[in-house]
């Protein structure tokens, strides 16, 4: 017969393998956004109580394509959900600017998502400020 220990092990494998599965499905359908011809950031500015977002798209060919820039933040003043979005062009040396955003941070926290499609890809960057949300 198994032992306790060959019996969890025949158990918990399976398990790994299907966790692994799924991270490599979910991974599958976002690009890497620092490498590639077109990359996403989030640029943070901290400047006294306030701070500015920028969602930038950088390309190594001229492209056009769409974005959703939201920012999520909660803080003593209270809880505030912007949501910008679009079209946009970009080349090699032009970024893009695709939204702006200035949050007053004290005491608050903030987290930030740039989804960015261009000919049928999407690539997504996210940024956090503060404890969870």
């Amino acid at each position: 017969m198994f032992s306790k220990g060959t019996r969890f092990t025949a158990r918990i494998v399976p398990l790994l393998f299907g966790l692994g599965a799924a991270a490599i499905a979910i991974g599958a359908g976002h690009a890497d956004t620092t490498a590639g011809p077109v990359r996403c950031e989030i640029r943070a500015d901290l400047s006294g109580g306030t701070t500015s977002l920028e969602g930038v798209v950088h390309a190594d060919k001229a492209v056009s394509g769409s974005y959703r820039f939201r920012v999520e933040s909660a803080g003593a003043s209270g809880r505030s959900n912007i949501d910008q979005g679009g079209d946009f062009t970009a080349g090699p040396g032009k970024p893009a600017t695709l939204g702006s955003i200035m949050l007053d941070i004290r005491g608050a926290r903030y987290d930030a998502s740039l989804t960015v499609t261009v000919e049928g890809k999407t690539i997504e960057c996210a940024d956090h400020i503060g404890g969870a949300i």
